[in-house]
C-alpha cells in the first residue's frame, strides 16, 4: 500500500493552509515557515488535503497518526462480514421428504447470512422436460416460506437449472 500523505520536506507547494495540532487554523503561509513551526513543536507537517487550494497541512505526530489510521482500518476489516455462496443440489425426481430436508438445510444456511445457489442437473431425457425442473425449484422456494429472496430466477443453462437465494430482510 502506497503512503498517500506527503510529510515535512516532501511538501513542495509555495503556499499552504496550516492547522495546528489542537485543530486551530494558523492560516495560509509558506511551506518553509510551516515546517519551521512544526520543527519547533517537535512534530511533523503532514499534507492532509492535497487537492484543496491552497493545500491543507496539519502539524501532528505522523507516527501516531499512521498507527491510529492502521488501527481504524483493521477494526473496519474485522467488522466486515464476508458473504459466501453455498450450493444445494436437487434432483428433478426428488421426493417430498428429501425436499423437506434440503429446505431445512437451506434455511440454516440463510439464517447464517450466506447466499444459496440451488442447482438441478438434468440427465438424459430430463433435458426435454426442463419445465419440470423449474417447477421443482419454485416448489422448493415456496417451502422456504418467506425466509429467502430470489436473487436470480430459475434459469436453464445447458444441463443445469440454477437459482440464487439470499436471506430475507426481517
Amino acid at each position: 500500500m502506497k503512503d498517500q500523505h506527503q510529510v515535512n520536506g516532501e511538501i513542495r507547494d509555495k503556499e499552504i493552509r496550516v492547522i495546528s495540532e489542537t485543530g486551530e487554523m494558523l492560516g495560509v503561509m509558506s511551506a518553509s515557515a510551516a515546517l519551521r513551526i512544526a520543527e519547533e513543536a517537535d512534530l511533523d507537517l503532514v499534507k492532509i488535503s492535497p487537492n484543496a487550494v491552497p493545500p491543507v497541512c496539519k502539524i501532528m505526530n505522523y507516527g501516531k497518526f499512521k498507527f491510529e489510521q492502521a488501527k481504524r482500518e483493521k477494526e473496519n476489516r474485522k467488522n466486515q462480514k464476508i458473504i459466501e455462496v453455498k450450493e444445494i443440489y436437487l434432483s428433478m425426481t426428488i421426493d417430498i421428504g428429501d425436499l423437506n430436508v434440503k429446505a431445512k438445510k437451506t434455511m440454516e444456511i440463510l439464517a447464517g447470512g450466506d447466499k444459496v445457489k440451488v442447482s438441478i442437473r438434468m440427465r438424459g431425457r430430463q433435458m426435454a422436460h426442463a419445465s419440470m425442473g423449474v417447477d421443482v425449484m419454485r416448489r422448493f422456494f415456496d417451502m422456504l416460506g418467506g425466509k429467502a429472496v430470489m436473487d436470480k430466477e430459475p434459469k436453464t443453462e445447458g444441463r443445469n437449472i440454477t437459482m440464487i437465494l439470499s436471506p430475507a430482510k426481517q
